[in-house]
């Protein structure tokens, strides 16, 4: 990068130690509000007169607006400076975070999550590319390693903090926390980052490539999410939404293929390295996603936990990828990164075999153990999967593959978390209806009869039963077909050849 000895020259060491707080703590800000409000869920439905499906709307609305934006994040950086971009970023995520919190209907949260995802989206990678202007390649690796450390922190802390919050403040205050933060961020970014702000250029943007983007993308979001409230294909909006999302999707793959400065850069699919990376991403964090939105509902609607503890369940995964993600970098580089991918994505299928057999009498511990065995594996998913991407495509695409990277694992949750929850819905109503026709309630009622128990409320402490089991043997259902998935994904990542020479992952985020 031409001049980055004249930058680095400007900033004394304390100014680069305080400049790279700031960057991880915005980074970790960002990745925080991805988890947690999954605990809160029913918090917020609760508040707001809503049901817990249409709840999940909170998670999925700003995880789409944040895949959506991540592309743009070149273009905005090139075309107004990545300082100043990056404050803008970090003022409009502070603005709808306040909003947020102060939400009294569901538009106006779904609404402000979307304003919070187009905000917070650049900030990632945008938190990234100024670790690199600020420290010198010499001292690059232990800045990333910090900034890495959020990364994997942040959906730890996120079901946590949440569920703290939730229980003994009031939901609105999981997004009241980002205030602070996005303050400290904002001042520190004009005092410290000013001397490494990028030279700025007008540069096209596919305007056409965006709008078809975000026009299939909304269609199939829409109609993943309010699908199973309206029958899925029995009602004709449902059917519209399909159709639209599936001719948006086709026009944008011809548009991108065709335009000289694509949004999205699609020729980068050509190599099959990356595109059997990507796929396992998709999969393994779609899979893996499955278990953060559902445990946390489950544990709070039928197993009688607070958001809290329901929380510290979640978190476990994450607080084992933090202590094995020093073990994972060191083994890149030093063994075939699809061995360690296909080896750590079959142990992450194992753990949720594992779940699957899962009961609605299980204690914590039980539950606690699978979720922190699984969280060795994830640096040796993560961390060898973006060597194994971006090593199979020209140094030139580098930035555009780890965009449509960060791009597609986004899309995954978002898509994911609908599926998964139209799926668990569609079981409790099988394994009820399974249940009510195998069951020989005569020895119960008479045992409850005994106990002065009316026919009333022989009725429904049966009813409740039933709920209660049909819901975990839905939970078990889900975790057997997320393990399938990940089984899969092992496999598919040995489609990619093995990646020759050094790689530079200073793009991936």
């Amino acid at each position: 990068m031409s001049g980055d000895d004249a930058i680095y020259e400007r900033l004394s060491p304390r100014t680069r130690m305080l400049a790279m707080l700031v960057l991880a703590m915005s980074n970790f800000m960002v990745v925080l509000d991805l988890t947690i409000a999954n605990v809160s869920v029913p918090h917020i439905a609760g508040n707001l007169g809503i049901s817990p499906d249409q709840g999940t709307w909170i998670i999925t609305s700003y995880a789409v607006a944040e895949a959506i934006c991540v592309p743009l994040t070149g273009w905005l950086a090139q075309r107004f400076g990545v300082v100043r971009m990056f404050t803008l970023s970090m003022i409009g995520f502070g603005i709808f975070s306040l909003l947020c919190g102060m939400s009294t209907t569901l538009g106006m949260i779904v609404a402000c999550r979307i304003g919070q995802g187009i905000c917070g989206g650049p900030i990632m990678p945008m938190s990234q590319t100024l670790l690199m202007r600020v420290f010198p390649p010499e001292t690059r690796a232990r800045a990333m390693g910090l900034w890495a450390m959020t990364t994997l922190l942040g959906p730890a802390m996120g079901p946590i903090i949440g569920g703290y919050i939730s229980d003994n403040w009031s939901w609105h205050w999981i997004f009241f926390i980002n205030l602070p933060i996005a303050v400290i961020c904002v001042f520190a970014a004009q005092a410290l980052l000013r001397p490494v702000e990028t030279e700025t250029a007008k540069v096209p943007i596919d305007k056409v490539g965006l709008a078809l983007l975000v026009f299939w993308i909304g269609c199939l979001q829409v109609m993943l999410d309010i699908g199973r409230d309206h029958d899925w294909f029995s009602d004709p909006l449902i059917v519209i939404l399909a159709i639209l999302a599936a001719i948006g999707f086709a026009a944008f793959i011809i548009w991108e293929l065709t335009e000289e400065h694509p949004v999205v850069d699609l020729r980068v699919f050509r190599h099959i390295g990356f595109s059997s990376g990507v796929f396992s991403l998709a999969l393994c964090f779609g899979a893996y996603f499955s278990g953060i939105v559902i445990i946390p509902q489950w544990l709070q609607m039928t197993q009688g936990y607070t958001a809290t503890w329901a929380g510290i369940v979640t978190a476990f995964t994450a607080m084992a990828a933090v202590m094995a993600a020093p073990f994972a970098a060191r083994c890149v580089g030093k063994v075939d990164p699809r061995l360690l991918i296909s080896g750590a994505v079959f142990w992450l299928g194992l753990m949720t075999l594992w779940r699957a057999h899962w009961t609605s009498g299980i204690d914590f511990w039980t539950m606690a153990a699978p979720q922190f065995i699984q969280g060795f594996a994830m640096p040796f998913f993560m961390i060898p999967l973006t060597t194994l991407t971006l090593g199979s495509v020209l140094p030139r695409e580098t930035a555009s593959a780890a965009g449509l990277q960060n791009f597609v694992r986004t899309m995954a949750i978002a898509i994911a978390t609908s599926l998964v929850l139209t799926g668990w819905s569609d079981s409790q109503r099988v394994s009820r209806n399974e249940l009510a026709g195998v069951l020989q309630p005569a020895d119960a009622q008479a045992q409850l009869s005994a106990m002065g128990f009316s026919t009333e409320q022989i009725r429904q402490t049966l009813s409740n039963i039933v709920e209660t089991e049909a819901i975990a043997i839905a939970v078990d259902h889900i975790f057997f077909i997320s393990a399938l998935i990940l089984f899969a994904a092992a496999v598919i990542v040995w489609l990619a050849p093995r990646p020759s020479g050094p790689v530079d992952t200073s793009s991936a985020h």
